[in-house]
This record gives structure tokens, sequence and C-alpha cells, in this order.
């Protein structure tokens, strides 16, 4: 009989539930008591929606993050946070976001906040961890209180528990040494700690761990590849079953390491990796179980059930009860249930499978393999017609935008001439000071912009009401960005829900849920659009709010874009075709806006690109042929436009000093890129790389509510000054401000003006 297990599922409650609930809490509106007792309604439920399969996931809920529980639970806390009193809850969100609740911090008497913990990229998805911290002085010690709690929940409901822990090998590689420490030498410390946890879920009964380990899909080198067999030749000993699972990606030339591990068993994405599975079977010893990953964690479409059946049925008579299914990776990319859209294209629906439907998809396949394909027929018959009905859709394909596409030249992607000639004709038309200061585009979401737009969505405000809102709350940004004496301003935004969102909803080809949220850190979640044909734009999208804003003021109006790269990777993206002909179709649109917002007399045009790094394979041999077509989007976008109107673009949140050579063939006149939290470390990558044009490393970290000092600033901008000319440098935050509140803003804005000024005096 084939074994059905899931690998986590989504946190954050069909209604974000889970977010409401943070956001309370640090505001000090609602208590501890009230957030966990939301924690274990939200896991009762979601192990509830799990029900029928033979293993259930226990320890994926995470009330900010799964690597930062992990922390928690080896004890590896950061010295910054170690010393405050109160409840391990509120170290847990000092690290995650530099403070915990209003209430708490007044009681531990620490306003002020600490440091947040970096915060990057979970491989190449756009969920963020907090990054785990060491030194060469780093101890580790067991607090397994967190996961046998949520055990003991899951064995009252009656759930057949599976353990789900980030593995030690993933766990070393993902975080990073704070001194020039080796982390691998930590492996011999962590180790012991993972064996007393395994021992202590074996007391309680525990049969089968789920351990992640994710890296094995990376390029390993001999030390990492020996880490592994160190680390569970260590963990063999202990008294449960161990599934190695791995995902996102291929195992390729780690498949020998990855199944001859002294484990129970191994799952394998079969969706990323099927190329995997048939080399595996000769490798695995006769005793090991493969767990494949059949059912797309990260996207939305359905699955092909009489297809994944073909390959999968004589895989099943060949391992029998060794075969598990389950899907590719954890459900916590997808949103929580289809059911809940009412308002959705109904032809795109049914197109689709959210997290409860790709459960369903997996019933299905392991009824077929169990009992035959007679015993679901009806449900065969119905996936194959939805198929059907997507391939022979007339709204997925435009032969015009093929046209466009085929058409495409090199020309397109170049600026009339080389960044040092359009410089100092930028320079003469926009007059600006050394260490201009700008923001990254938008400004706080408050509560007036976010009942405008429910009540314009419900049609109770019509588009006049609705505009003539809008348009007070742009008066309102730049009047505040006056008086703060910003030198270059941004319209705020306002009008945007979500700046991937809000250009899918005007072009061609996309579609939009009401409830299709999913999370990106802490209590911030997204709302992917759909993209399901071929893109196109029908008409500007951004020129009348840019011009409005304009003509308030007489300083120069960045116009704000989302460029092609960051809304393919921030897109739930059709699986009909490469990604790379998806994001050509998405420059040409974009590039059409570019042109107008010039035409318009704007003169400076921002084209974030915040996705770039992490749409990277994790492999790099695979990642030239990425960053190939990823570049040639954005330069098609933004190469279209005279020297003197000024290019920026923007990134945040991942690594990218590897990729600094890439970016620099952007030829964008300015990038803002975050800095804040990793002190500056991007400006590594300049020790032996000459970046040609403007760089504005953010100074601060608009993910904290904490509020960063002038001398803060200042110091990093001289850091940043030791490695990049000052005449090139701006100074902004580093990214954009509209989870924050404008008594947060204002304050911070004010000291990175004067930062600004005081680096001014002293040039």
């Amino acid at each position: 009989m084939t074994t059905t297990h899931n690998l986590g599922f989504p946190r954050i409650g069909a209604k974000r539930e889970l977010k409401f609930a943070l956001e309370s809490y640090w505001k000090g509106e609602s208590s501890r008591d009230a957030l966990k007792a939301l924690g274990a309604q939200l896991r009762q439920r979601h192990w509830n929606d799990q029900a029928g399969l033979d293993l259930v996931p226990v320890g994926d809920f995470a009330f900010y993050d799964q690597v930062l529980d992990m922390s928690f639970t080896l004890g590896n806390l950061p010295a910054r946070v170690q010393g405050f009193h109160g409840d391990a809850l509120d170290n847990y969100f000092r690290v995650a976001r530099g403070r915990s609740a209003q209430g708490a911090e007044d009681h531990a008497g620490c306003c002020g906040g600490v440091a947040a913990g970096e915060m990057t990229k979970w491989f190449d998805t756009n969920y963020h961890y907090i990054v785990p911290e060491f030194t060469a002085d780093t101890q580790f010690k067991l607090d397994a209180s967190r996961l046998l709690e949520q055990l003991a929940e899951a064995r009252a409901q009656g759930v057949k528990a599976k353990p789900v822990l980030v593995g030690p090998v993933t766990y070393l590689s993902i975080g990073k040494a704070k001194d020039d420490s080796d982390k691998l030498a930590l492996l011999p410390r962590l180790l012991p700690v993972y064996a007393e946890l395994l021992e202590t879920l074996a007391a309680q009964g525990v049969e089968w761990v789920q351990i992640d380990e994710p890296v094995l899909v990376t390029e390993l080198d001999a030390d990492w590849q020996h880490a592994f067999n160190a680390a569970y030749h260590q963990l063999k000993a202990a008294r449960v079953k161990i599934l190695v699972a791995t995902y996102f990606g291929q195992l390729q030339e780690n498949k020998y390491l990855a199944a001859n591990l002294p484990v129970a068993g191994l799952h394998v994405d079969a969706i990323n990796g099927r190329d995997d599975v048939v080399p595996l079977l000769s490798m695995l010893p006769a005793h090991k179980v493969l767990s494949l990953g059949v059912i797309n964690g990260r996207n939305i479409w359905k699955s092909d059930l009489s297809a994944t059946l073909d390959w999968l049925e004589p895989l099943a008579e060949r391992l029998g009860e060794r075969l598990w299914i389950a899907p590719s990776c954890s459900l916590l990319h997808v949103p929580v249930d289809l059911a809940s859209e009412q308002k959705l294209d109904a032809e795109v629906k049914s197109w689709l499978a959210y997290a409860l439907q790709k459960l369903d998809e997996l019933r299905v396949l392991a009824a077929a393999l169990r009992h035959g394909r007679d015993a679901v027929k009806d449900q065969l018959a119905a996936n194959r017609a939805a198929l059907a009905a997507r391939r022979a859709s007339p709204r997925v394909k435009n032969p015009a935008v093929q046209a466009a596409v085929a058409r495409l030249d090199s020309q397109l992607g170049r600026r009339e001439s080389i960044y040092a000639q359009r410089a100092p004709k930028q320079a003469a038309l926009l007059k600006l000071p050394p260490f201009p200061t700008t923001t990254i585009g938008s400004f706080p979401q408050t509560a007036q912009i976010r009942h405008a737009r429910s009540e314009y969505k419900a049609g109770r405000l019509d588009a006049v009401g609705y505009k003539a809102a809008m348009q007070a709350e742009i008066q309102r940004s730049v009047r505040e960005q006056e008086a703060l004496d910003l030198d270059v301003l941004v319209h705020g935004e306002a009008e945007r829900n979500d700046m991937v969102e809000y250009f899918g909803e005007q072009l061609e080809g996309y579609a939009f849920s009401q409830f299709g949220w999913v999370q990106s850190y802490g209590s911030r979640c997204v709302k992917p659009p759909i993209l399901f044909g071929d893109i196109s734009r029908p008409k500007a999208m951004t020129v009348e709010w840019t011009q409005y804003a304009q003509s308030l003021t007489q300083r120069p109006m960045k116009g704000m874009l989302t460029g092609p790269v960051t809304i393919l990777n921030w897109s739930f993206v059709r699986d009909d075709q490469p990604r790379s002909a998806s994001c050509k179709q998405l420059a040409l649109a974009i590039r059409e806006e570019v042109l107008d917002l010039e035409k318009a007399g704007v003169r400076v045009i921002q084209i974030d690109e915040a996705a770039l790094r992490e749409g990277l394979p994790l492999r790099k041999a695979q990642w030239q042929d990425y960053l190939d077509w990823a570049v040639e989007s954005f330069r098609i976008t933004a190469n279209g436009v005279r020297d003197e109107t000024q290019i920026h673009t923007h990134m945040c949140y991942s690594e990218f000093n590897d990729i600094i050579a890439s970016i620099a063939d952007m030829d964008a006149d300015v990038i803002t890129i975050e800095t804040s939290r990793s002190d500056m470390e991007l400006l590594d990558a300049f020790d032996n790389f000459r970046y040609p044009n403007e760089i504005g490393p953010g100074v601060y970290d608009i993910h904290s509510p904490n509020i960063p000092s002038q001398e803060h600033m200042v110091q990093l901008m001289r850091k940043a000054a030791e490695r990049v000319p000052a005449e090139r440098l701006w100074v902004n935050p580093d990214c954009g401000l509209k989870t924050r509140q404008w008594a947060e803003v204002l304050p911070a804005l004010t000291n990175m003006v004067a930062a600004a000024k005081t680096l001014r005096a002293a040039a």
C-alpha cells in the first residue's frame, strides 16, 4: 500500500488569521495567551484539513519562521537578546523583527529594540527566513518545548504525527558566521543536540521524523558532502525512522550520497527532479523508502493526474510499500483553499488547485495506486477535461504578442550612450546635491487608504471618490517629503495594493484571486497574480498618478514601476511555455509604460527588480542561462529612453555579491539595494569588482519598527564610501515603506536626511 504524507501546510490561515493576530499582539492590543490560542486553533484546523493522509507534519507551524524556530530549538540565540527577561516568545520576536509586543518591551526595558536578525530568501522562493548566526564560540542547547507541545496537541486530536525539522547540514549551510570561523567546525557541537532531540521524540512514541535537507539539491564540495555522511552516521542510532527530505531541484551528482545516507527514507522532488527518480531506484538500499513529490507544491495549476499515474504505476509495482507519495515540497508556498474563491474568473479557476485541492489530488493518486484507476475514474475524467479546456482556451495564446517577442533584437536593450556619457547630462538636468536622498517608492498604507480601497472594490465608493481619496494621500506623501527635505520624491503608491498585483490587474493575460494569500515573511502576506496567458498592456498604468504627483512639487518625481523579472517571479506563472518567454512578454509591456512616463515629462524612473536574485537556479552551472534572459528582459524594459532620463532599479533581501557583474550588466543609472540588516555586507563584492554606476546601499531597515539613529546611518554610509566613490552614492531606505506607520517613518527619514547632510558637510 502506497503511503501518503505531506511535508508542510500553509500556516497563515485561509483568511490570514495569523497575520492579524500577530499584528494585534505586536501593537499591544491583544495578549500573548490570545496569540498562542489562535496558533493552537490554526494547527487543529490544518491537521483536520490533512485528515486521511497516512502521516501529517507536526512542527511546520511557526509564529514567524520555521528556521527561526529551529534556532530556538537548538538554543542558538544571538548574544544581543540573551540578557532580556520575559517570555521566550518575546525574544523570538526580537530576533525576528527587532522587538516584541509593545507591552512586553515596556516590561523588559528595551523600548528601543535590538538589531533584528538578517532576513533572506529560502532557496529560490519568495519566502524569507531569519538567517541563523554563528561564531567560533557558538554553543547549542536543546529546547524541545515548542515541538513537544505541538506533538501533544496533535496526539490529542488523533493525528498520525510526523515531526518536521530543518536538517543539521542545511541549518549550518544557510546560516552565517559573524566572524571568520568555519561553520562546518560547529557540526560536532550541533549533532549531539539533534541526537538528543530525536531521542526525546522517540521517548514520545514518534515513529517517523522528517528532516529537511534541501541543500542536497545544490552543488556541494567535498567538505559538505562529508558533513552529510558524518551527520547521518552519527544520527542513525536514533530510535526513530528518519525521512531525509529534499526539494526545489535535482539531486544530480548528489544522488548516490542521498540514496546511501543511513536513514530509513528519502524524499525527492519529482516535479523538478523527475530525471533523478529512475537512477535512484538502482542506488537505494532494498529496505529504504522512496518518497516522491508528485504534486507541485510551488504553483497552483492542476496536476495531470493521468500522466502522473502513467509513470507512477510501474514504480509502485516495483517498490510496493516502499513507495510514498507527497507534494514536491511544503505547501507553505501556495494559498489554502480554492473553494473560498467566489470572484475568481470561473474559467481560470477551473484550471487551479490550492493546498487543500492538492491534497485531494494526492488522495486520488493514492486511491488509483491502491485500488486501480476505475476506483477514481470520475475524478480522473474531470481532471482530463479541465486540462483539455485550458489547452484549448483562446484566452491563453495571443498571436500579436508572440510575433512581437519573435521580432526582438539586441538593439532594444541598449541605451543611446554609455553611463559615463549619460551621467553628466542627468546631473545637469536634475541638479542634485552630493549624497542625494530618496525613498524606494511606497509610503505607509494607512487605514484610510485600505478603507477607501475596500469601499471602492465593494462598489460603495465610485471612481471619482476613490481617485480623490488617493490624490489626497499622494498630496500628503509629497508634502511630508518636502518637509523632510528629500531630494528625489515618490508619489507614495497609495493606489497600489501590491507592487506586482497592481500591474497584473492592468495587463492582459492575468487573473486575480480574492484569497490567494501566501506568506512572504512574518505577518507579511502577498497575493500573487495568476499569469495564465500571453501578456499585453491595453493602456497606461501609472502615468496619471505620477503626473499628478509631479504637479505638486518642483522637485524631481520618480515614476515607480515593477520590473518584468520581479513580476514573473512573484506571480503564479503559467507552466505551458518557458519562463523566459513570459518574461520577455512582460518586458515589452512594461517598456511601453516606461516610454509613456518619459513622454509625460518624468525624468527619473525606477524599475524594481527585487526578485532578480531569487529566480536564480539553485545550481551555479545553470545560472548564466537565467541571468542572460533576465538581464536582457530588464534592458528591453529600461533602455528605450533618452540619455537624460535617469533609470533606477531596486533589489532587496537576497545574496547579491555573487551576481554583481550581472547586476552591472543591467546598466541602470542608479541601483538601490538592501544592505542595512547585513551591515553593508554587500559591499564586500566591491573588493574585487568595480561597480560602474551609482548605488544607494540601504541604511534604514524598514522590516523592523526600530528607528535608526543619524549616527548609525552616517557610519553605514562611511563604510560604503570606502568601497564606492562618494560622488556615486545615494542615501535611502533598504525597501519600500508601505508596511510601516507614519509615526515610525517620519523620525527615521528625518535622521536619514540629517545623515546625508552630515556626509555632505564633511565631503
